[in-house]
């Protein structure tokens, strides 16, 4: 199965090595790389990742690295990787 991000996925990427990077670059590079490795490796077990709580859908879920949520989405040859926001932050659901 491979691993897509959404736009929004990239953006959220983009939005958190500019924040980390105010006070590190290199801290941000690593940050970033850790995210994307983290949400590659999601290929391997997909449903390993807790259904999110905010939404109750089975095919949605996500997995933490430290203090980021990673939210996805289970399609039937993909994983897409709908978003990445900090931990606490509470998702609204959008659309129909």
């Amino acid at each position: 199965m491979r691993v897509e991000f959404s736009d929004e996925a990239k953006h959220d990427l983009d939005e958190i090595a500019a924040f980390i990077a105010r006070d590190s670059i290199e801290a941000a590079d690593r940050w970033v790389d850790r995210l994307v490795d983290r949400a590659l490796a999601i290929a391997r077990a997909p449903r390993s990742g807790r259904v999110v709580p905010e939404f109750g859908d089975p095919l949605t879920r996500q997995v933490l690295v430290r203090s980021y949520r990673i939210i996805y989405r289970i399609e039937p040859k993909r994983v897409l990787v709908l978003t990445i926001v900090e931990g606490h932050r509470r998702l609204r659901r959008r659309g129909p």
